[in-house]
């Protein structure tokens, strides 16, 4: 059964890390958990806050295009993996009312003075490509 990007944002509400890869000044990929803010409709972008002194916020500087990587469970109590790939480009955001309308409270663990940390960055991933694997079903969903 082909599945929706409706259908995707119901399962990837309970998955609360995903991996971001990025692209290194050497080529390399490297790659790192994110929370995902547990909770959100995924409606193909996505958004992580970090600090503008990190390799990832250098990583997307130079060259914006990301992967993120989701695991979850579905089926019948949750008993089977469900992965979702996705493929797109990241913007790096510092405009501080973008992070009102972001910022979830379990942020303050990472970020103790909320949005208004010093090199607040947020990342906001705009996909281009979603690949899931559902058990034995799998598909694409193109933004």
């Amino acid at each position: 059964m082909t599945k929706t990007l409706a259908d995707l944002s119901k399962a990837m509400r309970e998955i609360d890390f995903a991996m971001l890869s990025t692209h290194t000044d050497g080529g390399a990929i490297a790659a790192r958990p994110m929370s995902n803010n547990a909770q959100v409709d995924y409606d193909g972008d996505s958004y992580y806050f970090t600090t503008d002194d990190t390799r990832m916020v250098r990583d997307i500087g130079r060259d914006p295009r990301v992967g993120l990587s989701f695991l979850g469970k579905s089926g019948m109590l949750g008993m089977r993996p469900f992965f979702v790939a996705v493929e797109g480009e990241a913007e790096l955001v510092r405009d501080r009312a973008a992070f009102d309308d972001h910022w979830s409270p379990d942020l303050d663990r990472w970020f103790e003075q909320g949005t208004a940390t010093p090199g607040l960055v947020m990342i906001h991933v705009h996909a281009a490509r979603v690949h899931y694997w559902d058990g034995e079903d799998e598909g694409e969903v193109s933004l």
